[in-house]
């Protein structure tokens, strides 16, 4: 059992402890809802791109080099991460090295100095990583779906941005992003694994470096659900195809949210799951196969995603469609239900034994949810998810999915 506390701070910023047993490590944690989803159309690439700004030195740790060194010291690894939702910065050290952990990420976090020159040398490291990904076309058939999916909304554009943006971002523009959008009580501060040596007064002084801000606006409301096909023609030798359907669930509802779950391991979430068994085993249409059920704070996506040989795209586009209209119209299987829960549930159990994973999975729940619960009870959801539940969410999950494809295509391929 994890035992989570709670408490806010008189900046409004949350303190959430998740105490795991049996663990030598802690992970320190800070996030804010200030992910691509925040940005207006000319910042999009802002939030990650400040992401990697503050990591070059606060006030106490001027440089990244006393950041960096500072935390080998400590035996700690230094990381982050931005999504459309949240921006996180992190830090998974010893349990004893929780205290001067605290010190060193909120310093550098809520202090960055953002210097000039370190940001113009940034640009070009944050272009190089746009780059990277430009290059590889299952990352593109991902940035692809987004754009299928949300068109011109905020939920559709990169997290990284576009490099001319990256190029263009001035030091002010930067500082009145940080301003609008880092305000504690949206965010969060996550502790998660051997908490036994937290100094309770300290963490309220440390965590207090990030100022109580005015409250910033709401995000865009997610579009409603449009159909398009996107298609980067390239020619390859496999294709990187990707479907989208729109689930009607509640996505602040855990035990929704846990019958898609088993849906999508039911669909394509594990070896014996219905498209990996089909489209691999028995016809050998791809190598990668697999599907995905994910919620924003106010909608939900079923997602497929598979990498095929680009001779039979078409097949197993045909296909894919056929098992999820069959699931739609006759519901699972004898045991499937029971199996995909119990695989569900396992994955899940298996995935928080790290504490930087129960750390993110807190700071997710609450940026996006305003809520921490513990994990036990999303895997007693799981647990309880019934066939009922899983024929609910499967009727609502048929017609033409949002495609998009990098591969020898053209549009009309998909209907």
């Amino acid at each position: 059992m994890i035992d989570v506390t709670q408490k806010q701070l008189e900046t409004g910023l949350p303190l959430v402890k998740l105490q795991m047993p049996g663990t030598r490590a802690v992970t320190a944690l800070v996030a804010f809802d200030a992910g691509a989803r925040t940005e207006h159309a000319e910042e999009n690439g802002m939030a990650h791109f400040l992401e990697h700004l503050v990591f070059k030195g606060g006030e106490k740790f001027p440089s990244y080099r006393d950041v960096n060194e500072t935390a080998d010291r400590l035996g700690a690894q230094l990381n982050a991460y931005t999504s459309h939702d949240v921006v996180a910065f992190h830090i998974p050290a010893r349990a004893e090295a929780l205290m001067p952990a605290v010190d060193l990420l909120t310093d550098f976090v809520a202090r960055a100095r953002i210097d000039g020159d370190e940001l113009d040398r940034e640009r070009g490291v944050v272009i190089q990583e746009i780059n990277r990904y430009d290059d590889q076309p299952n990352a593109v058939a991902d940035k692809l779906l987004d754009r299928a999916i949300y068109g011109d909304h905020p939920l559709g554009r990169p997290v990284l941005g576009p490099a001319e943006h990256i190029s263009s971002f001035s030091r002010d523009a930067i500082l009145a992003f940080r301003e609008r959008r880092w305000e504690p009580s949206r965010g969060g501060a996550f502790l998660a694994g051997d908490v036994s040596h937290a100094d309770d007064d300290r963490l309220e002084e440390l965590f207090s470096r990030f100022p109580a801000r005015a409250e910033p606006p709401a995000a865009d409301p997610a579009p409603a659900f449009e159909r398009r096909v996107e298609v980067e023609r390239r020619d390859t030798n496999q294709s990187h195809l990707r479907l989208h359907w729109r689930p009607s669930i509640d996505p602040t509802d855990v035990r929704q949210r846990a019958a898609l779950a088993v849906y999508a391991t039911l669909l394509g979430g594990s070896m014996g799951s219905r498209l990996f068994d089909e489209i691999r085993e028995q016809r050998g249409l791809c190598y990668a196969i697999r599907s995905y059920g994910f919620t924003h704070s106010d909608t939900a996506s079923l997602d497929v995603s598979s990498g095929l040989d680009s001779s039979k795209c078409a097949e197993a586009y045909s296909r894919i469609l056929e098992i999820v209209e069959d699931l739609a119209q006759n519901g699972p299987r004898d045991g499937e239900v029971e199996r995909a829960g119990a695989y569900a549930a396992g994955s899940t159990v298996l995935a928080l034994e790290s504490t930087g994973a129960v750390a993110r999975r807190a700071a997710g729940q609450k940026v996006t949810f305003g809520e921490v619960s513990s994990p036990d009870e999303m895997i007693e959801a799981l647990d309880a998810v019934t066939e009922d539940d899983v024929r609910s969410v499967a009727r609502d999950i048929t017609g033409d999915p949002v495609v998009a494809c990098v591969g020898p295509h053209e549009h009309d391929a998909f209907g």
